[in-house]
């Protein structure tokens, strides 16, 4: 005899509820709502920094195609509409600001992206882990949530710990934190931790971040067709932004989304190299659902699970099977590709980075795992709690997917096994 399936439910907290509640009776007595709409949000960004140039035209189609979908498929909830309207003014803001910035200091121009390091694999799989031990050496510049939030003037080396807006970012966090109850057991956030390139990708308004946040369709469908290289490009000009006044010897970078547009990433960066991490996709794609929908549930009323977790299932097999064509066809793929199974950076996570920078050719000094080490002890996988979720509340059967992802499996030698997980 089995029990009842386990169902998915948000959990808003009062204060959110209360607010949307007054946000629907003031829409109902016409008092009007956040608007949305692409000339508008631009007109917002224009007037808040008095600036004109925003280069080119791409991002319009983007920003365009987004609020559309938005607009016919999110539902999004008034407090939703507010979040997403300050959000989106504040990525034209920041992309606004940036040019600028290097209009007149054309030596900006000039900086060099050295052999940078980039970790990828499916969402779930400890990229983000990975990623803030790496960025504990001090020879790595990884670019910190406070400073790609709020980009100008370019950070300093004499000032990097202390900058005011460091407090600012917390403060941003403190407020998201209380809108998404029990977000940090799933994807930990602070201003002083490493930020993925889903947010500087989203001054371009081609970013999976926007996916993640919101039930936008039509925009996911539109992003998979689009060539990935000049927001590659935009991203090479704003990490010599940052680097131009607090440089590194070399940039440590992270996305899961770089798997989908790997071929765009090599062509812009072709002396990158890169980490991918494994895991066994069954507990992959159950986590990844749960945390689309808790992002989702902040913004938008009526969340379907199972609409979630067919998406996440068919989104992650199409395109890891696409990643693999990519590296198969790199010529120089055994040097300048490594892969690390999230068994082995659970049971021993300083050796699988030592393996990385030996099969790179990087010195690892004393100082980096010294530093390594402390960011392990202090930022534990359950430091924030249990992410605890199961395939059944997103409607996919264990046995379709593991069909799904038996090329990749066999591929790349990822164990099979069942559990729950981050």
């Amino acid at each position: 005899m089995t029990g009842a399936i386990p169902q998915w439910r948000a959990h808003p907290p009062l204060r959110l509820r209360a607010l949307n509640a007054a946000g629907r009776t003031a829409q109902r007595l016409g008092l009007g709502r956040a608007t949305l709409d692409a000339a508008s949000l631009i007109e917002a960004a224009r007037e808040a920094t008095g600036l004109e140039d925003f280069g080119p035209d791409r991002f319009r189609i983007g920003l365009r195609t987004l609020t559309e979908s938005l607009e016919h498929e999110s539902r999004l909830s008034p407090m939703g509409r507010v979040g997403a309207r300050r959000e989106f003014v504040g990525h034209l803001v920041n992309r606004l600001r940036v040019l600028d910035y290097r209009k007149h200091h054309p030596e900006v121009a000039a900086e060099e992206i050295r052999r940078p390091l980039f970790v990828m694999g499916m969402a779930r799989t400890g990229t983000t882990h990975l990623f803030g031990m790496l960025a504990q050496d001090p020879a790595n510049r990884a670019a910190q949530t406070w400073e790609v939030s709020n980009p100008c003037p370019p950070p300093e080396t004499a000032t990097y710990d202390s900058d005011p807006r460091i407090k600012q970012a917390e403060r941003r966090f403190g407020s998201m934190k209380r809108a998404i109850p029990g977000f940090d057991a799933i994807h930990p956030v602070s201003a002083r931790l490493p930020q993925e390139c889903l947010m500087i990708h989203a001054m371009d308004f081609h970013s999976m971040l926007f996916e993640a946040m919101y039930n936008v369709p039509s925009y996911e469908r539109w992003l998979e067709l689009q060539d990935m290289r000049p927001t590659y490009r935009l991203q090479r000009d704003f990490l010599q932004h940052l680097q131009s006044r607090c440089p590194g010897e070399r940039w440590v970078l992270k996305s899961p989304a770089h798997l989908m547009t790997l071929d765009a990433l090599l062509d812009v960066y072709p002396d990158a190299i890169i980490v991918q991490t494994h895991r066994d996709p069954l507990e992959v794609i159950g986590s990844a659902a749960s945390l689309h929908c808790t992002l989702r549930s902040a913004s938008c009323d009526g969340i379907d699970p199972h609409d979630v977790g067919r998406d996440q299932l068919d989104f992650w097999s199409r395109h890891l099977d696409r990643a693999i064509a990519i590296r198969d066809g790199s010529a120089d793929q055994a040097s300048r590709f490594f892969d690390v199974q999230f068994e082995d950076l659970l049971s021993d996570p300083l050796g699988c980075v030592r393996r990385i920078y030996s099969h790179f050719g990087m010195e690892l000094t004393d100082r980096a795992q010294a530093r390594m080490v402390k960011f392990m002890a202090e930022n534990g996988r359950e430091k924030h709690g249990v992410h605890r979720y199961r395939l059944e509340m997103f409607g996919i059967d264990a046995a379709e997917a593991s069909d799904r992802f038996a090329a990749y499996c066999r591929r790349f030698d990822v164990k099979r096994r069942t559990g729950l997980g981050r």
